[in-house]
């Protein structure tokens, strides 16, 4: 489930405004009620991987003390992707609620 569920999750947070892994990290643990603790090794070769496939985009910037740090923006491709694993994930919820009895239909 969090395999399936880590594209759709960093491009979500990234929609929002661009960002750098540990925050990305950060906000999976906020969103998820704590539920969900990821790490780095975990993140970044995702990505690299949605970086490679032009999704998102990372950039270097020097902040106030001098050190760097790389910040991740998604892309028109990126809104794509999302857009496509959100109706994907859209039709699981459904799915899923139908078979427990759930009422989670679209209003």
């Amino acid at each position: 489930m969090i395999g399936a569920s880590t594209i759709p999750i960093i491009l979500s947070i990234l929609i929002e405004g661009e960002d750098y892994g540990y925050e990305i990290i950060k906000k999976v643990k906020t969103y998820s009620g704590g539920q969900l603790e990821w790490s780095e090794p975990m993140l970044y070769p995702v990505l690299h991987r949605l970086d490679r496939g032009g999704y998102i985009t990372a950039t270097w910037k020097v902040l106030d003390n001098g050190r760097k740090r790389k910040y991740y923006a998604i892309t028109a491709e990126g809104k794509s992707l999302l857009a496509e694993k959100k109706s994907e994930w859209q039709q699981m919820m459904l799915m899923l609620s139908n078979m427990w009895g759930l009422n989670l239909r679209p209003s």
